[in-house]
């Protein structure tokens, strides 16, 4: 009775195996005749069962028709591969059956392909490759430097002490810390300046680098002000640098960066870290100068601050100032595509919207 079973399992199989088309019909197959939850290897297991005598000459035929399955299998398999193209374009080795949407026979090289979409930088990326490539080219050196700083080189190794009046002007964020030398205080930096004051402390003049990074500050934010947002500050130690140099890099920085005719700007100003400081302006991108509500009717838009390093900067970190001078600037790199490109809001570069992001 079990042999009768296994001939007309193996009779069907057959018949079914010279219907196959395409390798996803032979795996079907393979699955249902050879998997091991098919019907004919749940009756090999049943062998077992039977009387010495019937398990022989039953096990015997079940065993070729096995076989013969295999056979059959692999002669199916080697003919749907005699039956495979390789289209325009498909390097050997990526074969398509002959159930394949690519057919020699009805392949219309007139459609058009499927559109790829690419991915696009965000646009303070863009702009931070490019005022890193404008220093560069200058023979600065990229540097970076930890976001979760401690108190002394974002404040006080840049002349600002506990008790110093600058500190008001950044609101911070402050981070618990103990040490087993007691509290230190850390905080999530108000700007990159800390960057300067590391490399200070392994380098020896002469030094020229710039630091771009992220920074944070305490504070609500609109369509000027953000929490989190992207600063490149730039620093250059070495003998006999003076004022002349600090104007004319970062003039020919705003020349590289909004065009050769651009005009700049330099006034005095206060920063704790630089002496003399000063603020650099270009003329306004829209109004060329004579005055609009962008720039305020002034004519000039403020795009960093910068000065000479001040003296007792450079002696922190063990610079003699008798000897090297230094200048460093500093600068919010969303400012940049929002002057270029007149975007109104800043919150824009973190919302994530992709209607603002595929613009750029």
């Amino acid at each position: 009775m079990i042999l009768n079973q296994v001939e007309e399992l193996a009779s069907k199989a057959f018949g079914e195996l010279d219907k196959v088309t395409d390798a996803k019909e032979l795996e079907a197959w393979r699955i249902r005749y050879l998997g091991r939850k098919s019907t004919f290897i749940q009756i090999l297991r049943s062998l077992a069962t039977l009387p010495l005598e019937e398990r022989r000459s039953v096990g015997a035929r079940a065993n070729e028709i096995k076989e013969a399955f295999e056979a059959g299998l692999a002669e199916k398999k080697r003919s749907l591969e005699k039956q495979t193209i390789y289209p325009l374009g498909i390097p050997s080795g990526v074969a398509f059956g002959k159930s394949s949407l690519v057919q020699l026979k009805s392949l219309d090289v007139t459609l058009p392909g499927q559109q790829v979409l690419l991915g696009r930088l965000h646009p303070t990326t863009q702009i931070l490759d490019e005022i890193c490539e404008i220093f560069s080219n200058m023979g600065f050196q990229v540097v970076e430097g930890p976001e979760v700083e401690w108190e002394y080189y974002n404040f006080e190794a840049l002349n600002m002490p506990v008790d110093h009046p600058a500190r008001d002007m950044f609101a911070t964020l402050w981070v618990d810390f103990k040490t087993r030398a007691g509290n230190r205080s850390m905080l999530l930096r108000t700007h990159t300046s800390p960057v300067q004051i590391r490399v200070m402390e392994k380098l020896s003049p002469p030094i020229r680098v710039i630091a771009p990074g992220r920074v944070f500050r305490y504070e609500a934010t609109d369509a000027t002000h953000e929490w989190m947002f992207y600063q490149v500050e730039g620093l250059a130690v070495d003998t006999n640098i003076t004022l002349a140099d600090l104007k004319g890099t970062l003039f020919e920085f705003a020349r590289r960066l909004f065009g050769k005719d651009r005009k700049c700007r330099f006034r005095c100003d206060y920063f704790p870290f630089v002496e003399p400081g000063v603020e650099v302006a270009i003329d306004c991108l829209v109004c060329q100068g004579d005055g609009c509500r962008l720039c305020s009717n002034s004519g000039w838009i403020e795009i960093l601050g910068a000065g000479m390093v001040h003296p007792e900067v450079l002696r922190r970190v063990n610079i003699d100032p008798e000897v090297y001078s230094g200048f460093a600037f500093g600068m919010g790199v969303e400012r940049i595509p929002i002057l270029r490109y007149g975007i109104d809001d800043i919150r824009l570069f973190y919302s994530n919207d992709l209607r603002f992001l595929r613009q750029f």
